[in-house]
């Protein structure tokens, strides 16, 4: 005896008993974890290997089963040594979310209404850092890539670079970029560290030089002057060396609802 899956529109596909039995033990093979908004996330990293066709059986028999538990949003983790199965999945209905190095994410929603799952990060989040010492004088980079390559332009550090020692004091600022980077939202914050040590060491691939200098060398370069996002930072660093000054602090508090412990950015 046979049964006939149909594993895309106009495709059919006959298991014999051992077929059957080899999509049952597929299905509850699925690695499957209930999210708290009444979803499921499938990890397919925990899973056993499976051809695209068990699996793509497995997983129609399992929505059909998600469905009469009134389950709402369906996650699919993927890891990369599984790509094979994405078709699979989308024939099933489900789209992509968003993808990291190892793992791609896709996502269905079960329920006849409006889908409510979030969608993916609109924003990037890049940080500059403020780093002065007793000196007054201000931590700067060349850089060796990037649009200020060449330009002999100091600026804060910003992106990769090997860090010194520091103790994070405070928030300064943020920016807000659209369609910034491929076409998402960029946060740029703007820290104020201070320095446990003073041995600067470049990375090299990014960094063209780096050393510390006096302020206002600084804030004398004609961009910390005429460039909308440099002249800022430079006039919050001033206000915040005479005192004029009140950053963002971090007020750790903790959750009666799940337990965690988080920070709070305030001005006080």
């Amino acid at each position: 005896m046979s049964i006939f899956v149909k594993s895309s529109p106009g495709i059919d596909i006959a298991f014999g008993n051992e077929g059957k039995a080899e999509v049952e033990e597929a299905m509850l093979m699925l690695p499957v974890m209930h999210d708290k908004y009444e979803g499921v996330i499938v990890d397919m990293k925990k899973a056993p290997v499976m051809e695209p066709e068990v699996f793509c059986s497995a997983l129609r028999a399992s929505m059909s089963l998600w469905k009469k538990q009134g389950k709402r949003g369906v996650w699919i983790k993927l890891p990369i040594e599984k790509v094979n199965l994405v078709e699979s999945a989308v024939q099933q209905g489900f789209w992509f979310h968003h993808a990291e190095p190892t793992y791609l994410m896709l996502i269905n929603w079960l329920p006849v209404v409006p889908c409510t799952l979030p969608a993916n990060a609109s924003h990037r989040v890049g940080v500059g850092a403020v780093v002065l010492n007793d000196q007054r004088e201000i931590l700067v980079v060349q850089e060796n890539s990037g649009c200020l390559r060449g330009m002999g332009v100091w600026k804060i550090p910003t992106g990769v670079v090997d860090e010194i020692d520091t103790e994070f004091l405070e928030i300064l600022a943020f920016r807000q970029a659209h369609k910034a980077y491929f076409d998402k939202s960029d946060l740029f914050f703007v820290c104020m560290l201070r320095p446990l040590s003073f041995d600067i060491r470049r990375q090299h691939l990014e960094i063209e030089a780096a050393q510390w200098m006096p302020f206002e060398e600084y804030a004398s370069q004609p961009a910390a002057r005429e460039d909308g996002l440099f002249r800022s930072i430079t006039e919050v660093c001033f206000s915040k060396l005479h005192g004029n000054c009140t950053g963002f602090v971090p007020v750790p508090m903790k959750s009666i609802f799940c337990g965690r412990s988080n920070c709070f950015y305030r001005s006080i």
